[in-house]
């Protein structure tokens, strides 16, 4: 704990800290994560020094009594919100200290406060502000009238008044002595930290949030409508309404404010001003035959609430919301940004890639296992050239010369119709064992107008890097996604909405936790996945491609030292993670770190064998120990952690790869017919619900009532990105491109649907349906400021 050292002036002897107190953070982070002080002090300590957080989470187990990823990314934001607490702290300290106001009984209650809201509500009195109505009326010599009112229960407000007239300051009559005098009380009731946090806790548990429409924006708001006269309650609002209804505020359709029921808004006194007479009291009299001094001191409390308070309190509470649905959001967006990059890889298997299109037609790629394009070209099977024959035989061809495993068709316009020519191929040509995947092509023309896709392929046309992307993702999408700007994926609710700093910083920590989740094979990835992982960055990862260029494959970690600019700290955090297949030594291929080499090395001492005898082996350890083996340094976890990687080296967590099959003769949403059961992948996870790819074009919402048979509160304890399900169809409507689908798959159509429909569950379907089908998505033309896939379609309306 850092010492506190006394300022002391003539005027006070009270010792404040002048340095943040670390051991009031590590206890207070400690409290809120509910582990012990030593994990979380050793945890801020190596993050302190520069370490990851994937890299504390798998290499440094025992000093952080194995906290987590998730724990960890949670002490990061953490640390940041109390340091700055901290600081805050400090610096109101110094202020009222400077002042010669800081009495014992305020520093107490400052040095108290656990959030930088009670903070300012303690230094309300004392911050320094423009002159203000009762700084005015103060200078008027009105304070000891204001005093004089409130102290005496018999006193009649006017004839107090009658002593302060001053025409030096404009006092010419009582009536404004007396304003002057409200004016005071309510600027002091308004900042008293006490009475804020017993109202703040009162609307925050009654309080409902009113939206309306702006007078005169009828039309134009029309797609708002469902929030043109709208009230739910503060505590329930789920984060995607809230955000709808903020979008509708900032485009000038909607004027939102914070209240009470009507019932509870009609009464008198107000609830919240009858807290404020409560509170002092004061003896306000709120009837009919109330005395002058009740009657004043009632309009006083009125004014504290209506002028002074509730305003604040709407502008405070509205943040709040937009604070906790971007940070939802966020979540939302994240969590399945982490499903997607960690969708099972078909892996190293020759794939072509087609970028469907029917004007500027289809985009063909071939690659190799290795990802390496091998050959490209453009094929036009549909309308204007209608080279149906000439396609079929092309892509026959390219199978055949390239040995094609997989075929992997992009999923915007033209998929269907593309997949139907691929089904006509493997039939004509007997090709039984090639196998046609529908991939999510969200992003890909990012990609292939970005600087990187132009560095890696300098000589291809920028059309045909969108086919060359889709067969690389589905060899290994973690590989190939990282290549794009995570925002550019399209796998959240209202991301344009949301602060976009906090996005990307949560999102490149999903990132980053996946990219070395599964690591990374350091002499086949690119520069972008190198740049992801523990310890890179961009530089460091392409100082290690020109090195490779250059000296040709690493033969062992050892090696990556010589990169430029790859010094021991970086070896440290990064060296687990980078997989060297095939090299000297077995165990660059595992998630071993080389600081941990020497206990492998015991343990083939104790076994008298060689480590190639024993990688991959289940049974080579049977008998020993893990404890037997730990050290100073290394301890039970770690171990614990080199046995199952010599059991099963460098183990991908990633799922086994399956695929879902699309119905044959279901192509569009006008092939679909209530009561049809499907097979189809989840492309999006919201709050409300999930957005199912059943082949059509358009994806389809099943309902957060719908996913299950049990009740759901999280949409994605049932399903994730990239799952197959099979769904049943409850309602299609053409003409809105609106399609409910339902999980439980024994639903009445009819009351099903009505159910899912009713009340302010079917806010989320008219708030978030879509305009448009998924059009134009090939590289010419696909929107990727709004990606196509799921949620592209669903929000197009309110991205308008």
């Amino acid at each position: 704990m850092t010492e506190s050292v006394s300022l002391q002036p003539e005027h006070s002897s009270l010792a404040i800290p002048q340095e943040v107190d670390s051991a009031r953070i590590i206890q207070q982070l400690a409290e809120e994560l509910t582990v012990k002080a030593s994990q979380i002090a050793a945890a801020v300590n190596l993050l302190d020094e520069g370490a990851t957080v994937p890299f504390i989470a798998r290499y440094r187990k025992e000093a952080t009594g194995g906290l987590d990823d998730t724990v960890l990314r949670q002490l990061e934001v953490r640390l940041l919100y109390v340091r700055e607490l901290e600081e805050r702290r400090l610096a109101i300290l110094e202020s009222i200290h400077a002042q010669e106001k800081l009495t014992p009984e305020l520093m107490q209650q400052l040095m108290a406060a656990d959030t930088k809201q009670r903070l300012e509500d303690l230094y309300a009195p004392y911050k320094p502000k423009r002159r203000t109505r009762a700084q005015i009326a103060i200078e008027a010599g009105l304070e000891p009238l204001a005093n004089a009112i409130l102290d005496d229960r018999t006193a009649d407000p006017e004839t107090l008044a009658a002593d302060y007239l001053n025409a030096e300051h404009k006092i010419t009559d009582t009536k404004a002595a007396l304003d002057g005098a409200r004016d005071i009380l309510a600027e002091r009731f308004a900042e008293d930290a006490d009475l804020l946090a017993q109202l703040r806790e009162f609307l925050s548990q009654q309080g409902l949030l009113y939206s309306t429409v702006v007078a005169g924006k009828e039309d134009e708001g029309d797609k708002f409508r469902d929030w043109y006269d709208f009230s739910e309650s503060l505590a329930s609002l789920p984060s995607h309404r809230i955000l709808a209804m903020l979008r509708g505020r900032q485009q000038g359709c909607l004027d939102l404010r914070i209240g009470l029921s009507e019932a509870q808004e009609e009464l008198v006194p107000h609830p919240c001003i009858e807290r404020i007479e409560r509170y002092f009291d004061l003896g306000a009299e709120f009837g009919a035959d109330a005395s002058a001094r009740g009657k004043w001191l009632a309009d006083v409390c009125r004014w504290t609430w209506r002028v002074k308070l509730l305003t604040a309190f709407e502008t405070e509470f509205i943040s709040q919301l937009r604070q906790r649905a971007e940070e939802e959001a966020i979540k939302v967006f994240a969590d399945n940004l982490k499903d997607l990059l960690l969708a099972a890889p078909a892996g190293p298997k020759a794939v072509l890639g087609l970028d469907p299109g029917i004007r500027t037609g289809v985009k063909v790629a071939a690659i190799d296992a290795t990802a390496k394009v091998l050959e490209t070209t453009t094929i036009y099977p549909f309308e204007p050239r209608l080279d149906r024959k000439g396609s079929i035989h092309t892509l026959a061809a390219l199978v055949a010369k390239h040995n094609i495993e997989l075929i992997a068709i992009g999923n915007g316009t033209a998929s269907r119709e593309t997949e139907r020519l691929i089904s006509e191929l493997i039939k004509e040509f007997k090709l039984d064992k090639v196998k046609k995947i529908v991939v999510s092509e969200a992003g890909a023309s990012v990609y292939s107008a970005s600087e990187l896709a132009a560095t890696e392929f300098p000589d291809l046309d920028v059309s045909l890097r969108g086919a060359v992307s889709i067969a690389r993702r589905l060899q290994d999408p973690l590989a190939e996604l990282v290549k794009i700007e995570p925002k550019a994926i399209g796998v959240g609710q209202y991301q344009h909405d949301v602060n976009q700093g906090e996005l990307a910083r949560s999102l490149d920590a999903v990132v980053e936790d996946c990219v070395n989740a599964v690591g990374v094979d350091v002499n086949t990835a690119s520069a972008a996945l190198l740049a992801r992982v523990s310890g890179l960055n961009s530089t460091l990862a392409k100082n290690i491609v020109a090195w490779r260029d250059q000296n040709g494959a690493f033969d062992n970690r050892q090696k990556l030292l010589e990169v430029s600019r790859f010094g021991p700290k970086t070896f440290e955090q990064a060296a687990g993670f980078l997989r060297i297949q095939n090299g000297d030594n077995p165990l660059d291929a595992s998630a071993v770190h080389p600081e941990a080499y020497p206990v492998v090395e015991r343990i083939l001492e104790k076994i008298q064998a060689d480590i190639k005898d024993i990688m991959g082996k289940t049974d080579a350890l049977k008998g020993l120990s893990p404890s037997s083996f730990t050290d100073e340094q290394f301890g039970l976890p770690t171990v614990k952690d080199i046995f199952n990687e010599l059991e099963k080296p460098g183990r991908d967590p990633r799922p086994e790869f399956k695929t879902a099959t699309f119905q044959e003769g279901i192509e569009s949403i006008r092939d679909l017919i209530p009561g049809m059961i499907l097979e189809g992948v989840v492309s999006n996870v919201a709050a409300f619900g999930a957005f199912v790819d059943i082949g059509v074009g358009q994806d389809g919402l099943v309902h957060i009532s719908c996913l299950s048979n049990k009740y759901v509160t999280d949409p994605r304890e049932v399903v994730r990105v990239g799952q197959t399900v099979k769904v049943k169809v409850l309602e299609v409507e053409v003409d809105r491109n609106r399609i409910n689908l339902s999980m439980r798959l024994d639903d009445d159509i009819g009351s099903s649907n009505r159910t899912a429909r009713s009340d302010s569950r079917n806010n989320e379907r008219r708030d978030n349906r879509s305009k448009h089908q998924r059009t134009g998505t090939h590289a010419s033309n696909r929107r990727d400021d709004a990606p196509m896939g799921a949620m592209a379609a669903a929000f197009a309306k309110l991205k308008k």
